[in-house]
């Protein structure tokens, strides 16, 4: 597999993605000099014995106690240690191996005050695949203290980790991969845990789930078009240039290219001259998705390619200033904007149910014996999942407590925001393919042939899918008539 560089240039979310399937990373030389110069200007601070947040004074609500010579050699490691509180399940792999790469390119923009051997040891564990156990809940979006401490546990020997099937103590994760634990020094222990790792590259991964459950939402529109003899009209280019979205524009070619030679495509095709609203504004709507889907792209690639360090190390103006570059702010609100988005894509899905259902019993002969049906038995599931949706789209980044009224009292709920939207997807998944297979339900009693070029190629898929798991539905279905012989 190809080897990821850091570098001086952004690194692009497909880069990131990369690594987090499994490719290697390595840092220029360019990169090396710049993390070393910011390296120089945290040694002659504290040759100068300035007073520098985390470096010279405590943290938190000891920011204006200073430190003894003793105390700052023992800072960056009690840093390390004091700060991995969580609970929850562990964190995926990817949401880790994301998190590691988010951090070693933040270190690599030079403003973090770290050593070049941090870097290279972030590097060495994601080439080894040694990967940190990191609980889930432990960060309020002010700078991922908890979950990038458990990282950096690891790196120094401590903490948990997953190498090679196993989880074991992470200085014995690190034995077997060959990668000799760091020795803190300098600024190094803030710098590893004073980062939005998790954040950030949670986010990128469920950015590019939000982009392929918007193309599968348009997907499921189009079907259940086929099934209910939608009015394209809807598509047409003149509707989106009318408009001026690029979100709607997009979402309306790819349904147009889903349903190039369908039927109803052809004049006289539309059993209406208009439907109900969750066919007519599908453009508008899952156009809004894919305007938010890019809004937190752009989020989460600033983000991913800044120096969000505090104290930030200034190059040219030789200090450390006290900031607030950890505050991931417009990412935050971008997820929860995301999330709202998404509420929406699936309540049209929900609408259009309905009206499946409707199609299918409207259609269906007096006296007739339903055929086998799958999404007409998941009707309620989606009415049920629909609540949950909208539940999830609610607000994550305004309730985060004061963490300390007279230093920390407030945070972004970033991690939350991000992680709700994850949820909020598998919740949009589930009803999209309950929407699925209603339009095949409604296809099959009528014996309808579907020709559009994307939604055909569906239709199969859908048949494929019900197929192999046919045993169990069979036995449904033979249950029921066994029980219910009217039906």
């Amino acid at each position: 597999m190809a080897t990821v560089t850091i570098s001086e240039s952004p690194l692009s979310i497909a880069d990131l993605l990369g690594v987090v399937s499994g490719a290697g990373v390595q840092l220029d030389d360019g990169t090396r000099a710049r993390i070393a110069a910011g390296r120089a200007v945290v040694d002659r601070t504290l040759g100068a014995h300035q007073a520098v947040y985390g470096l010279t004074t405590q943290v938190g609500h000891g920011k204006d106690t200073r430190l003894t010579d003793e105390e700052i050699r023992d800072q960056q490691l009690w840093l390390v240690m004091s700060h991995s509180g969580g609970i929850g399940r562990a964190l995926p792999t990817d949401v880790v191996r994301a998190a590691l790469t988010v951090r070693l390119n933040g270190i690599a923009r030079g403003g973090s005050g770290a050593g070049v051997p941090a870097a290279e040891i972030l590097a060495d564990m994601l080439n080894a695949h040694v990967h940190p156990v990191v609980p889930e809940t432990s960060s309020v979006g002010a700078g991922d203290l908890g979950h990038m401490a458990s990282m950096a546990q690891v790196a120094v020997g401590a903490g948990r980790a997953e190498y090679g099937g196993e989880v074991l103590p992470g200085g014995e994760a690190l034995r077997r991969a060959g990668i000799t634990p760091l020795e803190l020094g300098g600024k190094d222990g803030l710098a590893l845990i004073s980062a939005n790792g998790v954040s950030v590259g949670h986010g990128a991964l469920v950015l590019a789930r939000a982009a392929r459950v918007a193309e599968a939402a348009d997907v499921a529109a189009a079907l259940s078009m086929e099934a209910t003899g939608a009015n394209l009209t809807v598509l047409h280019p003149a509707v989106g240039r009318a408009k001026g979205i690029a979100g709607q524009v997009a979402a309306a070619d790819h349904l147009r290219d889903v349903l190039a030679g369908s039927a109803l495509t052809a004049p006289g095709g539309a059993r209406s001259v208009q439907d109900p609203l969750s066919f007519r504004v599908v453009p508008q709507v899952h156009g809004a998705l894919r305007e938010y889907v890019t809004a937190a792209g752009r989020a989460v690639t600033t983000e991913l390619n800044a120096a969000a360090d505090n104290p930030l190390v200034s190059v040219p103006d030789d200090a450390l200033l006290s900031n607030g570059n950890f505050h991931p702010m417009v990412l935050a609100i971008a997820f929860d904007a995301l999330r709202i988005a998404v509420a929406h894509v699936g309540q049209l899905s929900e609408r259009r149910t309905v009206q499946l259902w409707d199609a299918f019993f409207r259609q269906m002969p007096e006296g007739t014996p339903p055929p086998s049906v799958y999404g007409l038995q998941l009707r309620p599931t989606a009415a049920a999942l629909l609540p949950e949706l909208v539940q999830a789209a609610a607000p994550a980044t305004l309730g985060v407590p004061p963490l300390d009224l007279g230093v920390e009292d407030h945070g972004t709920g970033a991690p939350l925001a991000v992680r709700r939207t994850d949820e909020a997807l598998h919740m949009l998944e589930d009803l999209l393919a309950i929407e699925l297979l209603l339009a095949h339900d409604v296809l099959a009693q009528a014996a309808a042939s579907v020709t559009g070029a994307g939604t055909a190629a569906v239709l199969a898929t859908v048949k494929e899918a019900i197929a192999a798991a046919a045993p169990y539905a069979d036995a449904v279905h033979v249950e029921l008539r066994s029980r219910f012989p009217s039906i």
